[in-house]
């Protein structure tokens, strides 16, 4: 029995490699994958330089050696401009790859942004932000090691000339497209730990066409993003750290939200704190409802400029059946450089 469950979950996994209305690449930790979120957070932050590396492992507990890892590198930057506003200008480069046909994805953009202050003063302010991001990506597949349902015994073997009672017709297994988003951010700042914002992201504006085959046309569905969170100081070294994000693409939806419990440390500085975090993931299960997808436990340690994240999925949903409960495992790491130049607090601390 538990052979074949597995046996089931992979061959849904490789399914739905091939079911490119699927959702995109997510991390749990999205407040620390920035410039994945929103084009509009390229550069807002209270530093010159940012950069960022994060790591997703899935359903390693099913898969094994060929659990799905998503990996990505990003670095910004922001530009004065006149005496309250900033440019802000970036890069993200990240990969995914999926299941036992290596379904992968790889990713380089470039994007950039305008902060435009809106009111306030110089520790006190509202900003809204403009954002967009240009790239290129190639999608791949190794078609040789699909498996299908007829191709199973039903007791843990599998014949791969067996017959697979599918009608499928690929001429390329790699394919390059272009990808164009763009985003807005309001935030507002009313001191060095207390803030709150929001924004929204539509992502795949051209919707490049994805079928492995070169006489058909499957565009891909474009993706909708809302999201907010802010910072708020409960007592002079606890504070709350809230957020949601919404994402709609196609038939699909996803909502992580939680918050964070944030603890000060040392002298009582933002610049070195602790916090561990509770969250949620709902999804939609196409055609059939809503279902609890996960419970996220995160940590985060800041410490000067670096900030370390780990989170763990646990697996709620009724493939926790297969999984035993597990689900993903998730590394962050952010690094900032401050340099001299600072006008007052600008924006939260993501």
């Amino acid at each position: 029995m538990k052979n074949f469950k597995s046996i089931l979950v992979t061959c849904m996994l490789a399914l739905g490699a091939l079911s490119i209305s699927a959702q995109d690449i997510h991390f749990s930790q999205f407040y620390l994958s920035p410039l994945n979120l929103n084009p509009a957070m390229t550069g807002v932050m209270n530093c010159n330089i940012r950069m960022v590396a994060n790591y997703r492992n899935q359903w390693a507990s099913v898969l094994r050696s060929n659990a799905y890892n998503t990996y990505s590198f990003s670095y910004d930057q922001r530009i004065p401009v006149g005496r309250y506003d900033y440019f802000g200008i970036g890069g993200t480069f990240w990969g995914d790859e999926a299941g036992e046909a290596n379904f992968s994805t790889l990713t380089g953009k470039l994007s950039a942004s305008y902060s435009k202050r809106m009111g306030g003063y110089r520790k006190q302010a509202n900003y809204l932000v403009v954002g967009a991001e240009a790239g290129v990506a190639q999608r791949s597949i190794d078609f040789l090691q699909l498996r299908w349902g007829l191709q199973h015994d039903g007791f843990g073997g599998f014949d791969g000339t067996a017959p697979s009672g599918e009608e499928l017709v690929f001429d390329r297994d790699n394919f390059i497209f272009a990808d164009l988003a763009a985003g807005l951010l309001w935030f507002s700042v009313f001191d060095e730990n207390n803030s709150l914002y929001f924004g929204g992201a539509f992502h795949h504006l051209n919707r490049s066409n994805q079928s492995f085959n070169s006489d058909d046309e499957d565009l891909l569905y474009s993706r909708f993003t809302f999201h907010a969170g802010g910072e708020f100081m409960m007592g002079r070294r606890f504070g709350l750290v809230p957020g949601v994000i919404v994402m709609s693409q196609g038939p699909s939806f996803q909502v992580n939200a939680g918050t964070s419990f944030k603890f000060l440390l040392g002298n009582g500085s933002s610049n070195q704190s602790f916090q561990f975090g509770l969250w949620t993931r709902v999804s939609n299960k196409i055609e059939s409802g809503v279902l609890n997808d996960a419970a996220i436990l995160s940590t985060r340690f800041d410490y000067e400029n670096f900030s370390l994240g780990f989170s763990y999925d646990i697996n709620v949903s009724p493939l926790r059946e297969a999984s035993n409960a597990n689900g993903g495992f998730e590394f962050a790491l952010a690094y900032k450089i401050c340099g001299i130049e600072r006008r007052g607090v600008y924006c939260p601390n993501f």
